[in-house]
Formats: structure tokens, C-alpha cells, sequence
């Protein structure tokens, strides 16, 4: 069955091969491992691993996500899939289990991005008080999310040596360890600039964003999410994710006349499939394609 001892053992060897072997960021890392120490629980311990079967992965999966959303379900998905590969990679299995784990219905395509409106992310930067150290530091992370369209991990991650001043380029390391340049815009560029002159601690992290109290630490995936749930509170607005401010971003860039492939290198979407469910978010553009409805009103 194995102890507990074994199972940390367990999971900290599958994060350091998600780290090494796929190269995942620290929030996906997390997660995934998250995921796989409920699998494990739920299957006896690190002892019932070498005794998985097709049969057993495939029963887990119906009886452990008919209760979850789709976005849960898919995130057991993939966590486990990998966490097989792993188990396989390791020796752990036989044979190969990954294709056992089965897909969660869905269709691509089918809902809207949920972005903000222009005017709620105006109030978000506006509520941020800038004669503080806390507020120059908030009001810069969201504008990077916002000007940007920086993951929340992504910003978490800068490092001061990232920022190039004068290129006005910063370097960003994306999904998959991918390390990208992109030009700073102006507003964030200042936003940016005032943190780090009026704000930021001299402290020995090199990260861009660090807590402004003792002892200073980068700040965490899970901290700028914070910064953006305090910003809905300081707004009078329903707490969102930091995404959607990225989701914001793609939105506007279509409504002033930016094609998909352009709005996909911003975005940095490795293909246009991931960038095409913002077609869909100008409804203005896409009425004419409407079709009245038979012996209905339009």
C-alpha cells in the first residue's frame, strides 16, 4: 500500500520529471501534482501503482469525475496522463497507460473568451493607490496583464536583468520554457519604471515583483492573483482571474482592427487554433453572417 513517506517521495520525483522532461512552469508543476497525489490516495498508495491496469485507470476516471466541471475534469485529465507517463518513463508500469485515461467531452470553440470591458479594466489600474509602495507595485503587475497580456506567472517570474531599457523590450519565459522578447509598452513601461524607482525595496531577489514587507520574497503565481482579486474588491467588481485581462487585451486589439494572426504573436499562441475563439467576440462583425430564422422575426 505503502506510507505516507512514500507517497511524498513519489511526488516529489514525478515533479522533478515534469520539470525536467516537459518543462512545465511551477503553477502547471503544482497542479499536476496536485492531481496525482489524490490519484494515488485514491488507488491504495504508491504500492497499487505497479499493479495498475487499463481497466483500473479507465474506472477511476468515471468514478472520480462525474462529480467535477469540465475544467476540473480535463485538468485530472492531463495531470493524470502525464503522471502515467511518468509511472511508465519510470518503470513503475509495464506497460504504457496514458491512452487509457479517457477524454471529457467538449467542443472546442463553443463558449466566449470572458474578458472585462475596457471601462472595468480602467477601474481595476485606477483603484490601485500609487502613493504607496504596495499600489505602485499592484498598479504595474496589472498593467503588464492589461497593456501586455502577461500571464499571471509570467509577471510573477520577471527578473530585473529581464528588462531591457534601452530596446524597451522585456524578456519573457513563456509556456513550455519558451524565452520571448516583446516590446514594453509606454503605459507599462512607466508603470513599470515607477515601481522599481519609488517602490520596490532594495532587497536580494532579482525578481521585478517582491512582497514590500521583511522579508522580501518574489512574488508567486498565487500572489499576483491575489493583487488581482484585491482590484475587483477595490472596484466593486466580481472577483475574476488574472487572465482575464489577458482575454481583455486580445478583445479590444479585435474590436480596433487587428487580425487574428496579429492578436495570436501578442498573445504568443504557438498556433492560430488557439487564437480563434476570438472570432467570435466582435458580435457587431458577425450579425451580417446571421440567417434570420425560418418563418421567424430576424
Amino acid at each position: 500500500m505503502g506510507t505516507d513517506d512514500d507517497s511524498v517521495v513519489l511526488l516529489a520525483e514525478f515533479r522533478r520529471w515534469l520539470g525536467r522532461e516537459r518543462g512545465l512552469s511551477a503553477v502547471s508543476v503544482r497542479c499536476y501534482s496536485k492531481q496525482a497525489k489524490y490519484f494515488v490516495a485514491a488507488i491504495g498508495g504508491p504500492g497499487a501503482v505497479g499493479g495498475l491496469d487499463a481497466g483500473k485507470v479507465t474506472g477511476f476516471m468515471v468514478d472520480h469525475s462525474k462529480d467535477r466541471n469540465g475544467w476540473s475534469a480535463k485538468a485530472m485529465v492531463t495531470s493524470l496522463r502525464a503522471f502515467l507517463r511518468f509511472a511508465h518513463a519510470t518503470g513503475r508500469t509495464v506497460i504504457p497507460l496514458a491512452g487509457a485515461v479517457p477524454a471529457v467531452a467538449s467542443w472546442r470553440l463553443s463558449v466566449l473568451p470572458r474578458g472585462l470591458r475596457a471601462a472595468e479594466v480602467e477601474m481595476l489600474l485606477a483603484g490601485c493607490d500609487r502613493g504607496t509602495a504596495a499600489g505602485l507595485r499592484d498598479y504595474a503587475v496589472l498593467s503588464l496583464l492589461a497593456r501586455l497580456g502577461l500571464r499571471g506567472a509570467e509577471a510573477a517570474g520577471l527578473q530585473l536583468g529581464d528588462i531591457d531599457w534601452r530596446a524597451g523590450e522585456i524578456a519573457v519565459m513563456g509556456k513550455g520554457s519558451r524565452a520571448e522578447r516583446l516590446p514594453l509598452p509606454v503605459l507599462a513601461g512607466e508603470a513599470l519604471a515607477a515601481w522599481l524607482t519609488e517602490g520596490r525595496p532594495a532587497c536580494e531577489p532579482r525578481a521585478v515583483f517582491v512582497t514590500v514587507r521583511r522579508p522580501y520574497r518574489q512574488l508567486t503565481p498565487e500572489a499576483v492573483r491575489a493583487v488581482m482579486g484585491r482590484a475587483c474588491d477595490r472596484a466593486g467588481l466580481e472577483r475574476r482571474g488574472a487572465h482575464r485581462l489577458r482575454h481583455a487585451l486580445a478583445t479590444e486589439m479585435l474590436r480596433a482592427g487587428a487580425s487574428l494572426p496579429e492578436v495570436g504573436q501578442v498573445l504568443r499562441h504557438r498556433s492560430l487554433l488557439s487564437t480563434s475563439l476570438y472570432a467570435k467576440v466582435d458580435q457587431d462583425a458577425l450579425h451580417p453572417l446571421a440567417r434570420p430564422w425560418p418563418g421567424g422575426a430576424a
